[in-house]
């Protein structure tokens, strides 16, 4: 139940922010749109004798007189039409001259012309106080009214040099004197890649005309200066606060085009500050335009990070920073020409940008639908503008609209962010509070804390004594193992002192080779006995030295078989090494950091332990594998025989020094029972284990687990 009324909470959220985006468009719309019947001059006449304009305003629309490279005045124009009668030439307005066919040719953009209609008035209109509202016309004009000069923006001239480009709007009061009002402008424009008047100029009365303009100018103002604030109060947010950049790239984005919307419209900036350049009026406004993309995707980044590819990033700052190079670099007449083009980027990024949003919406994150929403929003509201200053559509300059909507909804997304980082520093307090409150109990507990730490510290004690009593009952079974060995050695030394003494005195001449043969086999068992223990002594005490490299564990095992194979196989066994697939895996095969003298001795005791206990026409195999251990991969040596087995319960005994297992009924076996103790500490100082398996009659196998090395060094 949770669940649907959350859902039909934000279903309720969205359609009431739909209608709040729809009714603002809409009112917006309406308070721009006339609200009468169309009317368009036909060659140079406009007949408004049906309509009262005091009342309602009427954007002068159709065919004006054109004459192409001439600044004729009023009364140039009335001598000319005395003397020569009307051979005008007729060009519709709003639009530029540029593409305008005159004699079989097209017209550029830059020159000067002379623009004339006529208007017959209302009888009711002819005696009322009427106004005409002058858009923006690139790049200097004059216009009368009935032969009077009543305006002039710039400075016109028939060349560049006697051209003062400027950019203003006006509202231009005059009285009609009878039933007609000829208007006459002329227009001159070197800087700028489209001539002419390119916006309607609005004739209506006076008082109304005023008023929409105030409201106009009102409504500007507002969306300028909420976007001016927006943009410096997140600024101020990124200073306090630099960890997160996403304040930084709005803040940006919408302080730009704060400025912006001075730049456009009702041209607030020039209202407030006449003598501003036109063409740093110009630079500014294109470069907001150009960098405006490459913002959003930095701050669309931020909001939804990995939505944005890294070349998508790479592609847009080059080519906004080409963009604006050339804005930079070159005149208006150039860069003006660019405008269709920084239209196409902007419209490639938010539309990039909306397939994210889209499937972020879909992955339902926070304020990916909203934030969807929004930008159909502003990018319909901005292809308007780019049409619009193309000439391709009739609604004005509605981007400012459409930013603000964008930026309050992004505000709203922001905000939220900043409040969950606020919640969540409460509740980090608030468990910094607790802990606290912990502490605060702990101190108060510290008596019984430091009795407890004591009793931990007396159980510490005690494990102490046992692990020294552990240590002193080793040192009583050393000295027994001593005394096992001294006794091991004195019998045989007993019965070989028995031997040469019988050899010596003759008793039987006979068997003198017999005993002589008996004295050299105990010699040498009792000369490898003594290596043997002085070896093991020297490892457990860490007195012998390693050289330690990287070795390939197949290949160690190769030569290792190679030297030992005659002597396993004249003892009339079977000796096999198997590695599986090591040697397909090539430079992947396990590599081992060994000794390899040392370890050859320790492999050496396991082979010759299972050729003891291996009677003939049985087998010893070698086997390669690898193993992976809590993230540690080892390399597995495996020995196995085919002789009698160890009994189960003693395999946890056989690795201890001079143990030795003679099977019930066998014949005993010779050895000193050192060789797999000193197996064992080979394998340990190499950093592996080795253990042992059998079940007591099928034989045995040993395991030596050697961890490898990443890679060859």
């Amino acid at each position: 139940m949770r669940g649907i009324f959350r859902f039909g909470s934000r279903t309720i959220l969205l359609y009431i922010a739909a209608a709040v985006v729809v009714g603002l468009i809409a009112s917006y719309a309406i308070i721009s749109a006339p609200v009468f019947p169309k009317f368009q001059s036909e060659k140079g006449i406009l007949d408004l004798t049906q309509v009262h304009v005091s009342e309602n305003s009427l954007k002068l629309k159709g065919e004006w007189a054109f004459y192409w490279e001439e600044l004729l005045s009023p009364e140039d124009i009335q001598n000319r039409l005395a003397r020569d009668g009307n051979r005008d030439r007729w060009i519709s307005i709003p639009s530029s001259w540029l593409g305008y066919q005159l004699n079989g040719q097209q017209l550029n953009g830059t020159g000067f012309a002379t623009f004339r209609l006529v208007i017959e008035l209302s009888e009711q209109d002819r005696n009322e106080r009427l106004a005409l509202r002058m858009p923006t016309i690139f790049h200097a004009y004059k216009l009368w009214v009935n032969g009077e000069l009543l305006e002039e923006v710039g400075v016109v001239g028939q060349d560049k040099g006697s051209v003062t480009p400027h950019l203003a709007t006006k509202l231009v009061f005059f009285q009609p004197e009878n039933d007609t009002v000829e208007l006459v402008m002329q227009v001159a424009n070197f800087h700028h890649h489209r001539g002419g008047i390119t916006k309607s100029i609005e004739l209506g009365g006076s008082d109304a005309l005023t008023v929409r303009t105030n409201l106009r100018i009102a409504a500007e103002m507002f969306i300028t200066a909420s976007l001016l604030v927006i943009g410096v109060y997140h600024l101020l947010l990124f200073i306090l606060r630099r960890k997160d950049r996403a304040p930084l790239y709005f803040g940006l984005f919408t302080l730009l085009f704060g400025i912006r919307s001075l730049l456009v419209g009702e041209l607030l900036l020039t209202q407030l500050w006449p003598a501003i350049p036109w063409e740093l009026q110009f630079k500014i406004e294109y470069l907001i335009l150009c960098s405006s993309g490459y913002i959003i995707t930095m701050y669309f980044d931020c909001i939804f990070p990995n939505y944005v590819s890294r070349w998508f990033q790479r592609g847009t700052r080059i080519v906004t920073g080409a963009f604006c190079l050339v804005v930079v670099a070159t005149p208006a007449i150039i860069y003006s020409k660019m405008l269709l083009m920084i239209g196409a980027v902007v419209v490639l990024h938010m539309i990039y940008l909306m397939v994210g949003l889209a499937q972020a919406a879909m992955r339902r994150m926070e304020g990916a639908l909203v934030f969807l929403l929004v930008s159909v929003v502003a990018l319909v509201t901005v292809v308007n503008d780019f049409l619009y200053y193309n000439e391709w559509s009739p609604i004005g300059n509605t981007s400012p609209l459409g930013l603000l909507v964008f930026t309050i909804a992004q505000m709203m997304l922001l905000s939220s962010r900043f409040t969950r980082a606020a919640a969540n520093e409460e509740r980090i307090a608030r468990e910094l509070q607790d802990a606290n409150n912990k502490l605060t109990e702990m101190n108060m507990n510290l008596e019984r804390t430091v009795q407890e730490r004591t009793q931990a510290l007396s159980a510490a004690h005690d494990d102490l004594r046992l692990s020294y009593d552990q240590l002193l009952h080793s040192e009583e079974g050393r000295k027994k193992l001593l005394a096992y060995i001294t006794h091991d050695l004195r019998m045989p030394l007993s019965s070989m002192l028995g031997y040469v003494e019988a050899v010596q005195d003759g008793v039987k001449p006979e068997r003198s080779e017999q005993y002589l043969k008996y004295i050299r086999d105990n010699t040498i068992r009792i000369n490898r006995m003594i290596e043997e223990l002085s070896f093991l002594s020297h490892l457990e005490t860490g007195q012998v030295s390693y050289r330690m490299e990287p070795v390939r564990a197949i290949d160690f095992l190769r030569g290792f078989f190679e030297q030992y194979e005659l002597v396993v196989r004249d003892a009339g066994l079977d000796f096999r090494l198997d590695y599986r697939d090591e040697e397909d895996q090539g430079s992947n095969s396990p590599v081992v950091v060994m000794d390899v003298q040392r370890l050859e001795q320790a492999l050496f005791n396991l082979v010759s332990n299972a050729m003891k206990f291996t009677p003939r026409g049985g087998g010893v195999r070698i086997e390669l594998a690898v193993d992976e251990v809590n993230l540690t991969r080892y390399a597995i040596i495996s020995v196995q025989d085919s002789g009698m087995g160890i009994p189960p319960e003693q395999l946890e005994q056989i690795f201890d020094r001079n143990y030795r297992y003679d099977q019930p009924g066998e014949k005993s076996v010779e050895g000193s029972g050192l060789g797999l103790a000193i197996c064992r500490e080979i394998v340990q100082a190499h950093g592996g284990t080795v253990r042992a398996e059998s079940d007591g009659k099928t034989g045995s196998i040993f395991y030596v687990s050697l961890p490898m090395a990443a890679t060859m060094m």
